[in-house]
Protein backbone atom coordinates (compact mmCIF):
# COMPACT_ATOMS: atom_id res chain seq x y z
CA UNK A 1 0.00 0.00 0.00
CA UNK A 2 1.13 3.48 -0.94
CA UNK A 3 0.47 4.76 2.66
CA UNK A 4 3.86 4.39 4.35
CA UNK A 5 5.45 5.66 1.19
CA UNK A 6 3.28 9.00 1.56
CA UNK A 7 3.78 9.41 5.17
CA UNK A 8 7.44 8.52 4.44
CA UNK A 9 7.72 11.20 1.52
CA UNK A 10 5.53 14.15 3.74
CA UNK A 11 8.33 13.34 6.81
CA UNK A 12 11.14 14.41 4.46
CA UNK A 13 9.52 17.50 2.80
CA UNK A 14 8.30 18.11 6.27
CA UNK A 15 11.64 17.94 7.94
CA UNK A 16 13.44 19.76 4.72
CA UNK A 17 11.20 22.74 5.92
CA UNK A 18 11.98 22.38 9.12
CA UNK A 19 15.58 22.36 8.35
CA UNK A 20 15.18 25.47 5.97
CA UNK A 21 13.16 27.57 8.07
CA UNK A 22 16.09 27.10 10.97
CA UNK A 23 18.76 28.33 8.31
CA UNK A 24 17.11 31.69 7.98
CA UNK A 25 20.10 33.78 9.89
CA UNK A 26 17.52 36.12 11.44
CA UNK A 27 13.77 35.83 11.76
CA UNK A 28 13.16 39.38 10.77
CA UNK A 29 14.80 37.39 7.33
CA UNK A 30 11.52 35.01 7.48
CA UNK A 31 9.45 37.92 6.62
CA UNK A 32 11.18 40.01 4.48
CA UNK A 33 9.52 40.19 0.79
CA UNK A 34 11.78 41.04 -1.95
CA UNK A 35 11.04 41.91 -5.65
CA UNK A 36 7.64 40.28 -5.25
CA UNK A 37 8.92 36.95 -3.43
CA UNK A 38 6.47 36.31 -0.61
CA UNK A 39 8.26 35.89 2.19
CA UNK A 40 9.70 32.47 3.34
CA UNK A 41 7.37 32.23 6.84
CA UNK A 42 4.36 32.97 4.71
CA UNK A 43 5.22 29.62 2.39
CA UNK A 44 5.56 27.72 5.92
CA UNK A 45 2.26 28.97 6.78
CA UNK A 46 0.78 27.80 3.45
CA UNK A 47 2.09 24.06 3.95
CA UNK A 48 0.82 24.24 7.44
CA UNK A 49 -3.07 25.83 6.22
CA UNK A 50 -3.33 23.15 3.79
CA UNK A 51 -1.87 19.90 5.84
CA UNK A 52 -4.25 21.20 8.55
CA UNK A 53 -7.25 21.76 6.37
CA UNK A 54 -7.25 19.16 3.38
CA UNK A 55 -5.65 16.13 5.71
CA UNK A 56 -6.87 17.13 9.72
CA UNK A 57 -9.99 18.83 8.88
CA UNK A 58 -11.35 17.18 5.55
CA UNK A 59 -10.25 13.44 6.25
CA UNK A 60 -9.70 13.73 10.32
CA UNK A 61 -12.74 16.02 11.17
CA UNK A 62 -10.17 17.80 13.35
CA UNK A 63 -12.43 21.09 13.26
CA UNK A 64 -9.45 23.40 11.88
CA UNK A 65 -11.16 26.17 10.34
CA UNK A 66 -8.33 27.51 7.56
CA UNK A 67 -7.81 31.07 6.03
CA UNK A 68 -6.32 30.76 3.38
CA UNK A 69 -5.81 34.64 2.78
CA UNK A 70 -3.95 35.16 5.60
CA UNK A 71 -1.61 32.99 5.27
CA UNK A 72 0.34 35.06 2.95
CA UNK A 73 -0.80 38.66 4.27
CA UNK A 74 0.18 37.59 8.34
CA UNK A 75 3.74 38.59 9.18
CA UNK A 76 6.24 38.14 12.29
CA UNK A 77 5.41 34.79 13.80
CA UNK A 78 8.17 34.06 15.48
CA UNK A 79 10.69 31.10 14.03
CA UNK A 80 9.22 28.78 17.47
CA UNK A 81 5.80 29.01 16.16
CA UNK A 82 6.34 28.73 12.75
CA UNK A 83 8.74 25.11 13.65
CA UNK A 84 5.57 24.29 16.21
CA UNK A 85 2.90 25.11 13.46
CA UNK A 86 5.06 22.49 11.33
CA UNK A 87 5.31 20.03 14.07
CA UNK A 88 1.65 19.58 14.25
CA UNK A 89 0.92 19.36 10.75
CA UNK A 90 3.69 16.70 10.83
CA UNK A 91 1.98 14.80 13.45
CA UNK A 92 -1.57 15.79 11.36
CA UNK A 93 0.05 14.20 8.43
CA UNK A 94 1.16 10.96 10.26
CA UNK A 95 -1.92 10.59 12.38
CA UNK A 96 -4.55 10.89 9.57
CA UNK A 97 -2.82 8.52 7.05
CA UNK A 98 -2.24 6.16 9.38
CA UNK A 99 -6.17 5.58 9.89
CA UNK A 100 -7.23 5.84 6.05
CA UNK A 101 -7.33 2.32 4.80
CA UNK A 102 -6.90 0.74 1.67
CA UNK A 103 -10.57 1.53 0.18
CA UNK A 104 -10.44 4.98 1.88
CA UNK A 105 -7.33 5.78 0.21
CA UNK A 106 -9.19 4.37 -3.33
CA UNK A 107 -12.24 6.71 -3.12
CA UNK A 108 -12.95 10.24 -4.34
CA UNK A 109 -11.49 12.95 -1.85
CA UNK A 110 -14.73 14.54 0.04
CA UNK A 111 -13.88 18.12 -1.96
CA UNK A 112 -13.66 18.61 -5.21
CA UNK A 113 -10.52 20.70 -4.75
CA UNK A 114 -10.32 21.31 -8.45
CA UNK A 115 -13.53 21.16 -9.89
CA UNK A 116 -13.48 17.35 -11.15
CA UNK A 117 -13.43 14.22 -8.83
CA UNK A 118 -10.23 12.73 -8.14
CA UNK A 119 -9.57 9.43 -4.91
CA UNK A 120 -7.93 10.61 -2.25
CA UNK A 121 -4.68 8.90 -3.30
CA UNK A 122 -4.28 11.24 -6.04
CA UNK A 123 -5.16 14.29 -4.26
CA UNK A 124 -2.80 13.52 -1.55
CA UNK A 125 0.60 12.73 -4.43
CA UNK A 126 -0.53 16.30 -5.36
CA UNK A 127 -0.75 17.59 -2.00
CA UNK A 128 3.06 16.13 -1.49
CA UNK A 129 3.76 18.35 -4.87
CA UNK A 130 2.65 21.57 -3.19
CA UNK A 131 4.53 20.57 0.11
CA UNK A 132 7.79 20.18 -2.27
CA UNK A 133 7.10 23.04 -4.11
CA UNK A 134 6.81 25.32 -1.44
CA UNK A 135 9.68 24.29 0.15
CA UNK A 136 11.40 24.74 -3.70
CA UNK A 137 10.00 28.93 -3.00
CA UNK A 138 11.23 29.16 0.63
CA UNK A 139 14.54 28.29 -1.10
CA UNK A 140 14.50 30.75 -3.48
CA UNK A 141 12.99 33.20 -1.23
CA UNK A 142 16.61 32.38 1.31
CA UNK A 143 18.72 32.57 -1.44
CA UNK A 144 16.88 35.81 -2.67
CA UNK A 145 18.46 37.94 0.36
Amino acid sequence: MITPILIRLFERELDQVTADINAYTDEKSLWTSKEGIPAGGNFVLRIVGELQYYLGSVLNESGFTRNANAEFTLKNISRQKLLDELAAAKSTVKDTLEQLSKKEMEKEYPIQVFGEPMSTEMFLMHLLLQVANYRGQILYHKQSL
